[in-house]
């Protein structure tokens, strides 16, 4: 008997305008349980309006999209869709970390303040467990003597290793507004991420890390997914001829 899995996100048909602006059409992906993902693309081509779509920070203008099984942002009754309060729609956030291009991090509060906040002020969790599971966290990785250090005491690839404990993470270019010496840094972290089975999905224009670390690479143009598949398919044996021009101007 093959068990099915729910997929952790999972889009259908999803489309989001601004205005007479198409920026996605027609959407639709699946991401399963530990696996990482990443979304490839020149500018423009909706890759971070999509990742902002699947925790509802933008509204998507037709389609569904599912978390672990979950509508996010809205109640179906009837086939007719009503969006969540905000209320609903932040507690569905809970679960779901994102690193933008520029981080940051409570100032006024310690490197381990600032990743129990969430778990016991958001979610409800016991303090003293909360705690625990943080220190975990540094230790994974390599923090876990700046706990009690502050932001401004932390170099800017420190602070992209302060996270929550999400099921699942949304990476939108993560490196790009970094010095060149701490991309490395940053990568690593998430090469451990993926290796405690994370769930991922990462845009991203670093293509020897999307090569070594995910498991699917999807490549977007305007507004739309041209090709999927492994890094070897994508990467080294594109078959469409957008995602050849593509390449071919990095490699």
């Amino acid at each position: 008997m093959t068990v099915k899995h729910t997929p952790m996100v999972q889009a259908v048909d999803v489309w989001k305008s601004f205005g007479s602006l198409d920026v996605l059409k027609g959407i639709s992906l699946e991401v399963m349980p530990g696996t990482v993902t990443c979304i490839i693309g020149p500018s423009g081509s909706g890759k971070s309006t999509f990742l902002r779509c699947v925790n509802h920070l933008e509204k998507v203008s037709a389609g569904r999209l599912y978390v672990d099984g979950e509508l996010i942002g809205y109640r179906e009754r009837d086939g007719v869709l009503y969006e969540m309060s905000e209320k609903d729609a932040s507690r569905q956030r809970r679960d779901i970390g994102m690193v933008f291009q520029n981080f940051n991090l409570f100032g006024h509060r310690t490197v381990l303040e600032n990743i129990i906040e969430a778990p016991v002020h958001v979610k409800g969790e016991d303090p003293a467990r909360a705690k625990a599971r943080a220190m975990e966290l540094l230790a994974m990785v390599g923090l876990e003597s700046k706990a009690d250090a502050y932001p401004i005491q932390l170099s800017g690839g420190q602070q992209q290793r302060v996270a929550m404990d999400p099921k699942l993470m949304l990476f939108d270019e993560p490196t790009s507004a970094l010095d060149p010496e701490l991309v490395g840094e940053v990568l690593r972290v998430m090469r451990n991420l993926a290796d405690e089975g994370m769930s991922m999905l990462v845009v991203t224009h670093e293509m020897a890390f999307a090569r070594e670390v995910a498991d699917h690479i999807v490549f977007m143009a305007d507004g739309q997914i041209v090709e999927q598949g492994t890094p070897e398919q994508v990467l080294d044996n594109p078959t469409q001829g957008r995602t050849k021009a593509f390449l071919s101007t990095l490699f």
